[in-house]
C-alpha cells in the first residue's frame, strides 16, 4: 500500500466534468486512503459551485478556490503545498482526457519505492494533429534538456521528495511547469504507457500561442539550470 494518497486537479472551466472526475476517481480508488483537493483557477464558469457541492458531500474532497487566474503549474503547486499530510501525491486535469482509473498503475508502480515519480506517459489522439506535433518537438527537447522521459505530463505520482521539490521550484524558484520540478529533484524516475481519452465537453483553456509561449518559456528555464 502507498498510506495515504492526496489528488491534486487544477480546475479552469470544468463545471461538467467535476462530478464524474470525483465518481471515477472515488472507484478507482476504492481500498485506498485517499483526498481530492480541487484548486479553483479563478474560473469564469460554475467550478467552484460544483466543487463546493462535491466537498459538501464527501469529506475527503477539499477546495481551495484561487481569486486570479494563476495557470495550470501554478495552480498544481498550491494544491500540492495545501496537502502536506500525505504520503504520496497524484496530479491530474480535470477535462478527464487523464482518466483516473489509471491512477493506481501509477501509484503501484511508485509503491515498489526505486523511483521518486511515475509519469503517466502520453498516449493516443486526444489532441489535434498539429497540437500532437508542436508537444512532440517540445517534450523532446526538453527531455534533452531535463533528462525525463519524452513522454513526461502534469499526470504523474510522486513520493514526498518530489513533492517538495515541485513545490519549492514553482513558488520559490519561478519554474513555469511542475514537471520541470521534478527534474530538480534530482531522482529517478519512471514512465508508463497511459492512453489519453477524448475531452467528453469543452474545449481546452489553453490557445494555440498560450501552448507555445508555455513551451518556451519552459525550455528556457530547463536550459538556464542545466
Amino acid at each position: 500500500m502507498t498510506g495515504r494518497v492526496a489528488v491534486v486537479v487544477p480546475v479552469y472551466r470544468n463545471a461538467d466534468t467535476l462530478r464524474p472526475l470525483a465518481e471515477r476517481l472515488a472507484g478507482a480508488l476504492e481500498g485506498r486512503d485517499w483526498r481530492l483537493r480541487l484548486v479553483i483557477d479563478a474560473s469564469p464558469d460554475d467550478s467552484a459551485a460544483v466543487a463546493g457541492e462535491l466537498a459538501a458531500g464527501d469529506a475527503r474532497i477539499a477546495v481551495t478556490g484561487l481569486t486570479v487566474n494563476a495557470g495550470q503549474h501554478a495552480a498544481i503547486a498550491e494544491g500540492l503545498a495545501a496537502e502536506a499530510a500525505a504520503d504520496v501525491w497524484v496530479c491530474l486535469d480535470a477535462d478527464l482526457q487523464d482518466p483516473p482509473e489509471a491512477v493506481p498503475l501509477l501509484l503501484d508502480r511508485l509503491a515498489r519505492g526505486d523511483v521518486g515519480a511515475v509519469f503517466a506517459g502520453r498516449r493516443g489522439a486526444y489532441e489535434s494533429l498539429s497540437r500532437r506535433l508542436t508537444g512532440t518537438v517540445h517534450r523532446r527537447l526538453a527531455a534533452r534538456l531535463t533528462g525525463l522521459p519524452a513522454d513526461a505530463g502534469a499526470f504523474f505520482a510522486m513520493d514526498a521528495a518530489v513533492r517538495d521539490a515541485v513545490v519549492a521550484a514553482v513558488t520559490e524558484e519561478g519554474a513555469p511547469s511542475v514537471v520541470l520540478g521534478v527534474a530538480r529533484a534530482g531522482v529517478p524516475v519512471v514512465s508508463l504507457p497511459v492512453e489519453r481519452d477524448q475531452r467528453p465537453t469543452g474545449s481546452s483553456a489553453w490557445t494555440g500561442r498560450a501552448r507555445l509561449r508555455q513551451s518556451a518559456r519552459s525550455l528556457y528555464w530547463a536550459a538556464r539550470r542545466r
